[in-house]
Formats: structure tokens, sequence, C-alpha cells
């Protein structure tokens, strides 16, 4: 995923972009609201040049509140707000210009990661049309809209941690998720009781909910040394 950041605290800067990077990100750094303006002027007549927008509210150059509203008018690109406040009016005001999240200074990585995952799942559940609301798993089928798990015509009932691993799996077909991309799918429903053992747990679970033969598993796949593949 393609990351703007506009943060002017170079030890904060630094630190996210090399863990974002870290995570499978592209990210531009842009330490004051002018470069973040010559950033996304590049992408006038084109598709936006983003797909997500990291901004401190308090710059040297102005107001994080400004880009927001600049960024708002010209895409349809979602916006996190890095800020050292958290009183309600500042919050409120962020919301009101078209924010889609904030996270209040000092955070942790994990924590970040959970807000982008969640900002990301509801612009693309917002921008998904009818075909989208179900997702095929091999011959498991997720109802997104009504958070309903069938196998052929039979009702698959799973914990919402179960489901949210499922999601996660279903919208990675063919790809290879680590351990840690799979917390950080789940992250936002569970906190700090999902760790590396539970998920071993969840993931054992789902196989014998969903395969023919969990013991030989076809739909989530183990690939060693890496982590799991979802898809026949």
């Amino acid at each position: 995923m393609k990351l703007l950041l506009v943060e002017d605290d170079q030890t904060i800067a630094a630190g996210l972009e090399y863990s974002l990077s870290q995570e499978g990100h592209a990210v531009t750094v842009c330490p004051l609201l002018r470069s973040a303006r010559e950033a996304l002027a590049a992408a006038e007549g084109k598709e936006p040049p983003f797909d997500l927008i990291l901004l401190d509210l308090t710059l040297p150059d102005g107001s994080g509140y400004e880009l927001c509203r600049e960024v708002k008018a010209r895409f349809d690109i979602p916006v996190i707000f890095l800020t050292a406040y958290d009183d309600e009016v500042n919050v409120v005001m962020g919301l009101d210009m078209g924010a889609d999240d904030y996270i209040t200074k000092p955070f942790r990585l994990r924590e970040l990661l959970s807000r982008i995952n969640s900002v990301m799942r509801r612009y693309s559940k917002n921008g998904a049309g009818p075909a989208k609301s179900v997702l095929q798993l091999g011959p498991v089928r997720i109802h997104t809209l009504e958070a309903k798990v069938y196998k052929q015509d039979q009702e698959i009932l799973l914990t919402p941690l179960e489901y949210r691993l499922l999601l996660t799996f279903a919208a990675h077909t063919g790809q290879v998720l680590t351990r840690a991309q799979l917390l950080e799918g789940i992250w936002d429903l569970a906190g700090d009781f999902v760790n590396d053992n539970t998920l071993t747990v969840y993931i054992k679970r789902l196989r014998e909910k969903l395969e023919e033969d969990p013991g030989n598993p076809v739909l989530i796949q183990t690939v060693r040394g890496l982590g799991y593949r979802a898809g026949e």
C-alpha cells in the first residue's frame, strides 16, 4: 500500500518510515505542508498517488486541517490524523473536516497498523458493489453484509475472531501471509488477548470447521518458514 506520511518530527518520521516499510508499505515522507502538496500535485488528472495519508496536525508551515480539507476536496483518499492532542474539540474538528480516524501520540506501531487496516476495510466495504458482498474461498462463501459463512448450503458458525481471521484470508487469496500480518488483521477486535499461540489455536479451529480433511488442509495451507496461504 502507498502511504503519504506528513510529519515534521524527523525522529518519528524516520521510525515510522522504517517500520511501515518493513510491513511492506511504500512510504513517502513529507515534513511540511508545502512538500505534501507537491507530492499530491503529481496526481492532477490521474488516479490518486497514495492509498492513505498519515497527517500530523501541527506543522511548521500550517495546520494539518488545511491539507485534510484540500485532499478531501480533490481525492477519495482516507486520512488518519497523528496528534498530540486528544481533547474533544480537536478530535471533532478533524473528523468534521473529513478525517477518517485519528491516533494520539505516543502510540504503538501495532495500534497504528490496526487503525490503517480498519480504515482501509471501511473504504473497501463502502466502495464494494453487490458482487463484492460475497467472498468465495473454495466451497466456502462469506456473506459480508450479514457476517455469515456457508460451506455449500450449510451455515458455519464462527466466533468473531474466527470470522475476522477468515476475512483476512479470503481478502488475500493466493498470497502468503505471515503470522504478523494475520495478527494485524484481527488486532482491532481482540487487542492484547491475541498472541502468536492464540493465532495457532484459531487457525486450527477454522480448519476443523471448514476443511474436508483438517489434517491435510487445502483452504488454509501452511507455507513452511513463511506463514499461510489461502486458496485451493
